[in-house]
C-alpha cells in the first residue's frame, strides 16, 4: 500500500510538473528504499528470534545432557568402587562367620581385612564426593602433587595457571582427566618422572600427561580402551574434546578442549 501509494504520487507530481517536488526526489527516493527494506528487516529480526528460541532450547538441552552426563558418571564410579567392595565384603562376612568356631584366628583375620575394605570404600565415597562438587585444575594439581610424592615420581608442571578460556565446566572435566591419567601413571607405567603440560591456544586449551615408564595398553594406542583411557576419552568427547596417545619413549596423552568464547569475550573486554 506504501509503495502503491508513493508511485502514484510521484507519478501525479510528474505529470503536473510541480518545482518543489523535484527538490524532495532524494527524500522520497529514500522512503521507498526504506519501505523495501522494511520487509526484509521485520524477515531477519523473526529469523534472529527464531535463532535466539533455537539457541535457548540447545542450551537447555545441554543443561539436561550435562546431568544425565553426571549421573552415568556417578553410576559408573559408584559400581566400580562401592560394588566390587561391597561384595568383597559380604564373602568376607559368610567366610568368618562360618570360620568363627572351626578357626577362630583365622574368622578375626577375615574380620580385620572386612573392617580395612569398610574404611577404603568409605574414602573412595567421599572422593566420589568431592568430584561433584567440582574441582579446579590448581586444586586438582596440588592433589595430583601428593600423590606422586608418596608413589616416588618426580612431578614436573610447566603451567602454573590454569587455562583462562575454558568454563567451569570443561575444567571439572579436565581435572578429572589429568587425575585418571595420572591415576594410570602411577598404577601401571612403572614410572620416574611425570611431566603434566598445560598450553592455552586462541581456539583450545592443550593438556599433556608425559611419563618415562612403559605403555600397557593394547596396540595400536588410539584403540586401547583399558586402564581408564575410556574414561576420559569419553569425557573429552562429551565436551567436544580430543585425546591422543603417544607410546614412543614413554607414554604421551595429549588432551585437546574448546575454549569457552563467552569467557574469552569476557577476558577481552577487560
Amino acid at each position: 500500500i506504501h509503495l502503491g501509494s508513493a508511485a502514484v504520487a510521484v507519478n501525479f507530481s510528474l505529470i503536473l510538473k510541480k518545482g518543489w517536488f523535484l527538490t524532495q526526489i532524494p527524500f522520497v527516493v529514500i522512503t521507498l528504499i526504506s519501505a523495501i527494506l522494511l520487509p526484509l528487516s521485520i524477515r531477519s529480526r523473526k529469523e534472529r528470534e527464531r535463532l535466539e528460541e533455537k539457541l535457548e532450547n540447545a542450551n537447555e538441552r545441554i543443561a539436561d545432557l550435562v546431568k544425565l552426563e553426571e549421573r552415568q558418571r556417578i553410576a559408573r564410579d559408584l559400581h566400580d568402587t562401592l560394588g566390587q567392595k561391597l561384595s568383597l565384603i559380604g564373602l568376607k562376612s559368610d567366610l568368618a562367620r562360618k570360620l568363627i568356631y572351626k578357626d577362630p584366628e583365622q574368622a578375626r583375620a577375615e574380620l580385620k581385612s572386612v573392617q580395612q575394605t569398610a574404611r577404603t570404600s568409605l574414602n573412595e565415597v567421599r572422593k566420589i564426593v568431592s568430584s561433584m562438587k567440582g574441582i579446579r585444575i590448581k586444586d586438582e594439581m596440588s592433589n595430583i602433587e601428593q600423590i606422586l610424592e608418596a608413589a616416588g615420581i618426580e612431578l614436573i608442571y610447566d603451567e602454573k595457571e590454569a587455562p583462562k578460556h575454558i568454563s567451569l565446566l570443561n575444567e571439572n572435566i579436565v581435572s578429572m582427566c589429568i587425575k585418571e591419567a595420572v591415576t594410570n601413571v602411577v598404577k601401571h607405567s612403572d614410572a620416574t618422572v611425570c611431566k603434566i603440560t598445560i598450553h592455552q591456544k586462541s581456539k583450545e586449551a592443550i593438556i599433556t600427561v608425559e611419563d618415562d615408564g612403559t605403555f600397557k595398553g593394547d596396540y595400536p594406542p588410539s584403540q586401547t580402551k583399558g586402564h581408564g583411557l575410556l574414561g576420559i576419552r569419553e569425557r573429552l568427547e562429551f565436551a567436544n574434546g580430543r585425546l591422543r596417545i603417544e607410546t614412543k619413549d614413554g607414554t604421551k596423552l595429549i588432551m585437546s578442549i574448546p575454549n569457552d568464547s563467552a569467557a574469552k569475550d569476557k577476558e577481552g573486554m577487560k
